[in-house]
């Protein structure tokens, strides 16, 4: 099972495979092109862990647990309800959310993240699997007031650092029976399994490849367990996913922006 890191280093960004829980193996290539290794190894502890891919789009899906369309009192949807935040959002691990002045609600979202390994256009259920690389953790951040009050949601799910991704790219694993669990200041928040999905992994793949292209690098963020809930800044958020990984962001004010 291959564990992939997108890390800053001496300088520069490389690609590494996780050895251990210590140790990164710089890659020459990337996951997506072809890499070799190096033999080089590297302690985790010195590097800076990046995005696990640089997006061109987020595709978000709202409301596939049905725990949390009973939280919002919402009927569950027929078909995939999408959305997207633009990668303008995306931060990585340990990298901090910064909260808008303009909202006074901005909420926390675990989600199991897709990763897309080939350009995917109008792809069978059956041959969904075939375009995944991999999965990360995302973690949906949301403007709560503001989705409310807007109706549409563009505006609240797209501030800057409102989509942290990460840590890892995890590879060759079975997406249908994983555990989805959010953690604020070290207290369970959300807790769920990816088997209560409406619609699975394989389904959105489907669905959404007949909407639009993914290419490599696009990520689906699958939707979220019912127990989100407000973050303010000094939090410490966690988004963990079984055999994927755990992210960890702190929430910070914005600067340099007056309220609305």
């Amino acid at each position: 099972m291959p564990i992939f890191v997108r890390y800053h280093f001496a300088g520069g960004e490389h690609y590494g495979l996780l050895e251990g829980e210590e140790r990164v193996e710089r890659l020459t290539g990337t996951p997506f092109d072809g890499y070799r290794t190096t033999g080089e190894s590297i302690p985790l502890s010195e590097i800076r862990i990046l995005p696990p891919c640089r997006p061109s789009k987020v595709i978000a899906i709202g409301l596939n647990y049905r725990d949390h369309a009973r939280e919002f009192n919402l009927e569950v949807p027929k078909e995939p309800l999408i959305f997207m935040k633009p990668a303008s959002a995306v931060i990585g691990h340990r990298e901090p959310i910064r909260a808008p002045t303009m909202s006074r609600q901005v909420d926390f979202e675990a989600e199991l993240g897709v990763v897309i390994g080939r350009t995917c256009r109008r792809v069978t259920r059956e041959k969904a699997r075939d375009y995944i690389l991999g999965y990360t953790c995302v973690n949906d951040v949301t403007a709560r007031d503001l989705q409310k009050r807007d109706g549409q949601w563009t505006r609240a799910k797209s501030f800057d650092t409102f989509c942290p991704i990460g840590p890892f790219l995890v590879t060759n694993i079975d997406p249908g029976d994983l555990a989805v669990q959010s953690y604020l200041n070290g207290e369970l928040r959300q807790s769920s399994r990816t088997r209560e999905l409406i619609f699975p992994v394989e389904e959105l793949v489907c669905f959404i490849s007949r909407i639009m292209t993914l290419v490599p690098g696009d990520i689906i963020s699958t939707g979220t367990p019912s127990g989100v809930g407000p973050m303010v800044p000094g939090a410490t958020i966690e988004v963990q996913v079984e055999q994927v990984g755990r992210l960890i962001n702190t929430v910070v004010e914005e600067e340099g922006s007056e309220a609305s």
